[in-house]
């Protein structure tokens, strides 16, 4: 009985073993128009074994790549196509190089820092006033999305300066007496409806008129 382990490597699991071997016996033919015979004839059959690959040129040019990749491109006949470049075909695909670029406050993202370069672009005083508000609103709220506590207005004037290199700074006062940094996407309160705008005004029920005596 053979074993898998003891046989060789099936470079190509889509085909099968038994095209792997046919292959093997084509490049024992002593004549290169047989051995071309006999690999028109074994393309056809792995064409059948995999139906589902649409019938076109490239897709013809496929199967014959594949047949030099089984005989390890050591397969001398007159195909249709050139044989494949063995380095090309083998060739690994570089690594994707990861980001180097490091955020300096993990919890308000790599917008936060991008936005804080649009700002420091501004010259009008007020356009940079404006936009430091912006950001120290959508800082804030990053903040209050994930925590209960409210973060300080001195500490998001701090993050700012820190992501900014020290170029986008305003007057804590001022921030803290007018609330510039409060105020984004605030939520409108919806009216409570109290048990005693639920319960139904009886009184509008009753109809209107003259008591009736009751009799003595």
């Amino acid at each position: 009985m053979e074993y898998n382990t003891s046989r060789s490597h099936l470079l190509l699991k889509e085909y099968g073993r038994n095209i792997q071997n046919l292959v093997a016996y084509i490049k024992t033919i002593d004549t290169i128009e047989e051995r071309t015979k006999y690999a028109h004839s074994l393309v056809a059959l792995m064409k059948q074994i995999t139906p589902a690959r649409p019938d076109d040129e490239e897709t013809d040019q496929k199967f014959w790549d594949d047949l030099y990749i089984i005989a390890n491109f050591d397969l001398d006949i007159n195909g249709p196509y050139e044989k494949p470049d063995e380095a090309l075909i083998n060739a690994r695909p570089k690594p994707m190089p990861y980001s180097s670029n490091k955020i300096e406050f993990l919890h308000y993202g790599k917008n936060i820092e991008l936005l804080v370069k649009e700002a420091i672009k501004k010259v009008d005083p007020e356009e940079r006033e404006a936009a430091i508000i912006y950001l120290g609103k959508l800082m804030k709220s990053f903040y209050g999305s994930w925590n209960k506590e409210v973060m300080d207005d001195i500490v998001i004037l701090e993050n700012i300066k820190t992501i900014s290199k020290g170029e986008l700074t305003l007057d804590l006062a001022r921030v803290r007496e007018e609330n510039l940094f409060d105020g984004l996407y605030r939520a409108k309160r919806k009216p409570q409806i109290t048990n005693r705008s639920r319960r139904p005004n009886n009184n509008n029920n009753r109809k209107s008129g003259p008591k009736r005596r009751r009799p003595n």
